[in-house]
């Protein structure tokens, strides 16, 4: 048997979350004993313990040996409740794993690291390591928001002359363009910084509209967002944590759109 079978119940429509309250949830997680108890009677009802190693049912309670205080005939390995779960290997109380699951699963848009962390008392890498193992545990489809720190940044591909036909460069001349970002695609690109992901769109322009909607679009409110000084970025300030570094006294971000898209080979 499996931890996930034992704690599978489909929840009901949006419609019909009536769920407990807030009090009500400090109210039965008093403290880590109590959230211990619960996950126990969740994971294994009627008192069927089985091993999270390998599953066997011939396990047995072994005094003062904690934080692992069953053993398991079969394996021969000691286990406890976390065992097998998405809080194996944590040292995070199993009572505040107990509220971070609550938090995640009744929230419609799910819930980012950023609030957790402040929801809780851990810190944001902590409370981005509890959702990951949540949503991936419950297969929950949240808003798919990068949670931050990320880095952002725009560039202009193509339109290099000498890779142009002489219609193309003629028509150019005609126009009395060909220089700057005058036949070129303009790309924004956003990094997640714990992750590593990284997000890239093309662009008809790059005002504040497009560059600050596209942040806003992928990335989670709150969440810390890094750019170059261009001030088509300045209002970020009022939905993020925005910081800005300034290329003309050498301070670069680690990241840039025109690194990433280079070594993927599509420029």
């Amino acid at each position: 048997m499996e931890w996930k079978h034992a704690m599978s119940k489909k929840g009901p429509g949006k419609a019909h979350r009536a769920g407990v309250t807030l009090v009500q949830l400090m109210d039965m997680f008093p403290n880590e004993a109590a959230a211990v108890a619960w996950f126990e009677a969740a994971i294994w009802p009627d008192g069927e313990r089985f091993c999270g190693h390998c599953g066997c049912f011939r396990t047995s309670e072994v005094p003062n040996a904690k934080p692992m205080p069953y053993w398991c005939s079969d394996c021969r390995k000691y286990f406890s409740v976390r065992t097998g779960t998405p809080m194996q290997n944590s040292r995070v109380p199993l009572r505040k794993w107990a509220i971070a699951i609550y938090l995640c699963l009744t929230s419609l848009k799910s819930v980012s690291s950023m609030k957790l962390h402040r929801d809780i008392g851990v810190t944001q890498a902590t409370a981005w390591f509890m959702l990951h193992r949540i949503r991936q545990a419950w297969a929950i489809d949240d808003d798919d928001q990068f949670d931050g720190p990320v880095e952002v940044d725009e560039a202009y591909f193509g339109g290099k002359r000498e890779n142009m036909s002489l219609a193309k460069r003629r028509e150019l001349a005609e126009a009395g363009a060909g220089r700057g970002a005058v036949g070129k695609t303009a790309v924004v690109g956003i990094k997640d910084r714990d992750t590593n992901e990284v997000r890239a769109e093309v662009i008809t322009d790059t005002t504040g509209e497009t560059l600050q909607g596209f942040v806003r679009e992928h990335a989670e409110e709150g969440a810390t967002v890094y750019t170059d000084e261009n001030r088509s970025y300045l209002g970020l300030k009022r939905d993020f944590e925005h910081d800005s570094v300034n290329h003309a006294a050498n301070t670069w971000t680690t990241w840039s759109i025109r690194t990433a898209w280079s070594r993927s080979g599509a420029c």
